[in-house]
């Protein structure tokens, strides 16, 4: 094989590595992480909407569905009167609670006790459709400040 046909292959293959991984990678950018947000916003950065096992509202359950909110910022952020909803309305209020800076808060759907990295809305039915939702986060001044859609309510 000559120089050139090798040079060739190889830049072939490097062409195909590289398509490879930007295909992969898309999904995620296109699903609204962090690279394609502002820097230093909040945001929604996981959900888990269809509870692991069977849907039996158990609490145990009910607490495998939820929502996890960051903060990318070198800053705290005062969470205080801010939202959390769906499509149905089903509407979570922060109070009293700072999200640390460089921080993941996971607010999850049954009953429990808050702490630094986990917040209970404390209620005995699932909040997040399996088939299709939709996760708003707002300021205390209502303002958007972010919202992930799954299924067929996907933006």
């Amino acid at each position: 094989m000559s120089v050139s046909a090798s040079v060739r292959r190889l830049t072939a293959v490097a062409a195909v590595a590289a398509a490879t991984v930007g295909t992969l990678a898309l999904p995620a950018t296109a699903a609204g992480h962090p690279a394609d947000r502002p820097h230093g916003t909040i945001y929604i950065s996981g959900v888990q909407y269809d509870s692991p096992g069977r849907d039996d509202r158990s609490n145990r359950s009910l607490n495998n569905e939820w929502v996890n909110i960051t903060n990318p910022t070198r800053s705290a952020v005062n969470l205080n009167r801010w939202t959390l909803s769906d499509r149905d309305g089903h509407t979570y209020t922060f109070h009293h609670f700072t999200l640390r800076a460089h921080a993941t808060i996971r607010v999850h759907t049954g009953i429990g006790r808050d702490t630094r990295t986990d917040l209970f809305q404390d209620r005995r039915a699932y909040v997040w459709d399996n088939n299709g939702d939709t996760a708003t986060l707002r300021n205390d001044h209502r303002r958007i400040i972010d919202a992930g859609s799954w299924g067929h309510h996907r933006r």
